[in-house]
């Protein structure tokens, strides 16, 4: 994740349908992990975020963290939707690099009831080396084997180049453990996965459930 993005149209849809997640879940806390990385220097900020059809108290949030660039404001966001879980923000002002991924996730909170957010650059490691704008398979596997069985991580994914349904199928195949579903817009996909296929049998409903009122927005079951 990088500051200069936040509140563009990504964040509309990613603050949007995790809000939405999470309170169809009744989970008491949503663990964002950043991911930081340093920002680009020659670009100041993406797509603002009414490119994505979100409620109008999401677009407001996004516009004021477009305007701050202040990650600590998302834990204002089930106040805004009123909601009743806690928003626990992640090492949010630490960049992620190859000095400190050994230790990076290594505080993560095993919290019952929570949606895990991995906030990489990119999504999934590529076949080849794993950078600091990805999340790897072993760190996914490592943090599922400490969380409750009702634990479910949700991992922002980019389109890269091939459908998306096809990139799910081979996420699924270098998937350490855990059951997994996913949901995907325009060029963005969140990967579902969790210890227990009862818990992902429940995000893929509540993920159909939110794709019938948003155009585009589509399930991989």
């Amino acid at each position: 994740m990088k500051r200069q993005y936040l509140g563009d149209w990504k964040d509309s849809f990613k603050w949007e349908y995790h809000d939405y997640l999470l309170q169809q879940l009744h989970y008491e806390y949503f663990q964002i992990v950043w991911m930081m990385t340093p920002d680009y220097t020659k670009s100041h900020g993406g797509i603002g975020p009414d490119r994505f059809p979100a409620r109008p108290e999401i677009l407001r949030l996004c516009r004021e963290l477009r305007a701050n660039r202040k990650p600590e404001k998302l834990e204002s966001l089930p106040g805004i939707t009123s909601a009743s879980y806690k928003v626990i923000s992640y090492r949010a002002n630490e960049y992620l690099t190859y000095r400190n991924r050994n230790s990076y996730f290594s505080d993560i909170a095993a919290l019952p009831n929570q949606v895990l957010f991995l906030d990489p650059d990119n999504g999934f490691e590529p076949e080849g080396k794993c950078k600091a704008r990805h999340i790897g398979y072993t760190e996914i596997d490592s943090i599922l084997q400490k969380l409750p069985s009702t634990s479910i991580i949700s991992v922002f994914h980019h389109f890269r180049r091939k459908r998306f349904s096809e990139d799910f199928a081979r996420i699924r195949e270098r998937l350490h453990s855990g059951f997994s579903t996913a949901i995907h817009w325009h060029f963005l996909m969140f990967v579902a996965v969790s210890p227990s296929e009862a818990m992902i049998d429940r995000a893929r409903a509540i993920n159909l459930d939110y794709a019938k009122s948003k155009s585009s927005v589509q399930v991989i079951e």
